[in-house]
This record gives C-alpha cells, sequence and structure tokens, in this order.
C-alpha cells in the first residue's frame, strides 16, 4: 500500500508491500528519510539514515545530502567548469574549489511533483520536476522523472528519465547512506562487502579523477572476494589518505543480464544478519564509506552520526566525465532519452 502524510511544507509518502518493508520518501529531494526492513529474527530495523523532520533537511549547517536524489551530475566537475559544442561553462562551486552533486540548489533540495499509485499491486511513487535552462549554470530545459516501487520481491526499485532540449551533461543518482545494523549504529566498519568492481578510477587530492584506470588487484580496492568492509581502510595507500578512506568511483564488471543489470553489490551486517543486494544499469558505483560524519548530526532516534557509521553505493557514470575524454559519455542531447535503473534487493 502507499499513504500520504504532511512532512513540514512538503509531502511523506509510506510504501508498504505484504513482507514486512517499508520505505518513506519525501517529494522534498525525492529523499528516502527511512527503509525498514525485518531483520532474520523478526526485528524491524531502520537502515536507512535520516532526518524525523523536514527542517533537519532545509536547516542543516552541512549537508550529507542523506537520502536524496542527485542531478543534475551526480559526483564532481572538477573547478564546475567544461566545454561542450565549443562554448565553455561554468557552474557554481560548492565543494573546495570544485562542483559537487549539482550545485549549491541540486535536485536534493527542490520539492518534486509526486504522483503516488498502485500498478498492479505495486506501491509507486512518480516525481517529476523540470529543471529550466540556466539552473546552477546548466544549459538545457530538463525534464527529470523518477519512479520508486516497493516490489513483493523485497526490492526498492529507482528508475530514472530525462529528456532535454539542448546538449547538457547528466548523471543522476541516489544518495542513501545505509547502516544494516540500524541508523544510529556506531560503525558500518564490520559489515561484509562484496563489490563486483574490477578497475577504478583513482583521484587527486581534490577527489577529482585523475583520467587512470587502475585495477583493484593487490590493493585495498578488492572487493571481488567479500570482506569487511574496514578490513584495509586504514591501509597506508596515497589513495585511501586523499579521501580519508573509500569514496570512489569503482567499475562494474558489466555482466548484464536480460533486463540489462549489472550486479554491484552484495553487502551483508553481522549482527542483524540483514543482507542487501544491489544491481544497476549503470557502469559504475560511487562506494563512500562515511569519512565526512563526524557526530555532530544526530538522526531519527537522537543519536550521533559518527565517522563511518554510514556507507554509500551512489550507482552513476563517472565522475568529472564531462572533463575526461576517455570516460564513457554522460552528455544527453536534444531528441534523446537518458534512462537508468537501479534495484536494492533485501534478504
Amino acid at each position: 500500500m502507499i499513504t500520504e502524510n504532511p512532512f513540514g511544507y512538503a509531502k511523506l509518502y509510506t510504501l508498504e508491500n505484504r513482507k514486512g518493508i517499508k520505505v518513506q520518501i519525501s517529494n522534498y529531494g525525492g529523499i528516502i528519510t527511512s527503509l525498514e526492513v525485518p531483520s532474520p529474527s523478526g526485528r524491524i530495523i531502520d537502515i536507512a539514515l535520516g532526518y524525523r523532520h523536514l527542517t533537519d533537511y532545509t536547516e542543516a549547517s552541512s549537508n550529507p545530502y542523506f537520502g536524496a536524489i542527485i542531478g543534475r551530475f551526480g559526483n564532481r566537475i572538477a573547478e564546475g567548469k567544461f566545454t561542450l559544442d565549443g562554448k565553455s561553462y561554468a557552474l557554481a562551486i560548492n565543494n573546495g574549489v570544485n562542483h559537487l552533486h549539482g550545485g549549491k540548489k541540486g535536485f536534493d533540495q527542490i520539492l518534486w511533483k509526486a504522483t503516488p499509485s498502485l500498478i498492479d499491486e505495486v506501491p509507486t511513487l512518480t516525481l517529476n520536476h523540470l529543471s529550466p535552462d540556466g539552473e546552477e549554470n546548466y544549459p538545457g530545459n530538463l525534464q527529470v522523472t523518477v519512479i520508486y516501487r516497493l516490489l513483493e520481491s523485497n526490492t526498492l526499485e529507482i528508475d530514472y528519465c530525462a529528456v532535454t532540449d539542448q546538449a547538457t551533461p547528466i548523471n543522476l543518482t541516489n544518495h542513501t547512506y545505509f547502516n544494516l545494523e540500524g541508523e544510529g549504529h556506531p560503525s558500518i566498519l564490520e559489515h561484509e562487502l562484496q563489490l563486483f568492481a574490477d578497475r577504478y578510477t583513482p583521484i587527486n587530492s581534490d577527489l577529482i579523477p585523475t583520467g587512470e584506470i587502475l585495477s583493484v588487484q593487490k590493493s585495498p580496492f578488492d572487493f571481488l572476494n567479500s570482506k569487511m568492509i574496514g578490513k584495509e581502510i586504514n591501509a597506508q595507500d596515497q589513495q585511501l589518505e586523499f579521501a580519508r578512506g573509500y569514496d570512489h568511483n569503482m567499475i562494474l564488471t558489466q555482466e548484464k543480464n536480460s533486463e540489462g543489470l549489472s550486479k554491484v553489490a552484495s553487502v551483508k551486517a553481522p549482527l542483524s544478519g540483514i543482507q542487501m543486494e544491489v544491481s544497476t544499469s549503470e557502469p559504475a558505483v560511487q562506494f563512500y564509506s562515511g569519512n565526512f560524519l563526524d557526530g555532530s548530526l544526530k538522526g531519527k532516534q537522537g543519536k550521533a552520526y559518527g565517522f563511518r557509521s554510514g556507507f554509500c553505493l551512489e550507482t552513476q557514470h563517472y565522475p568529472d566525465s564531462p572533463n575526461q575524454p576517455k570516460f564513457p559519455n554522460t552528455i544527453l542531447r536534444a531528441n534523446e532519452t537518458f534512462q537508468s535503473k537501479t534495484r536494492y534487493q533485501f534478504r
């Protein structure tokens, strides 16, 4: 079922299936504010970091993008600059000297038009937004649709679709922070992670890709076989030092199924027993280990979100792609349609 309730000046939509999974999504930022999953013991656990009130999202002194839709361009663009069809663009700078996650007012901060529905008994929330030409200095009028579905297979599915009247960069994703032991649990370092990525894009000290593509073999970035997130996170490695842990674009092995989806990751929490499997049509994922959480923000239970108390798996194209000709294309042109799908399945 799907229900609607007030959430400050926005709305909060609750999607529930028959197996005990419940997800709450606001039309402000398309934010997943909670995701309740039954553990093997039957205990219901909220595994998504976030806040109880809308004002906590709108007035936070720092913005960690809890649960939000990210756009127009997820991740970083170096110095906010790129050239497209011979014209130079200067985007808003909001992360040091760089452009991050759509700028000073990205898709995480706008009020989406929401349409709740039951489609073939599947609770569905459709969000629409017209990003006008020049918003955050991006070119073109971009019409975006994001659809959340909660399936009986204990799967949360997110579909992204966009069209434009002028060529523009696009890289849409969702920025949910997970802790499968429950939001407010102090660490994600004992989670067992298998990441189906055999290469990654190294970064410089500003967290911008260098343009290289490296193998994960014989490095702390090798999660091809399941291991604890914390096993090598403090290894002496310049890449880990730059990011204060994992905050890297991991390139998927591209073994796609009949639906065009690749496996991204399998994550399991040792105490709760909850397991999450992620798949996507995107070529990569940003694996982020919550390195900039510092305890200053308190979540729904009033517990501080400390260092590495949540992780993100942001399915995506590569960061800074408009400035990296060897990376997969992220330019959407008029009369083309951007489409992407990501699934989170719980066991």
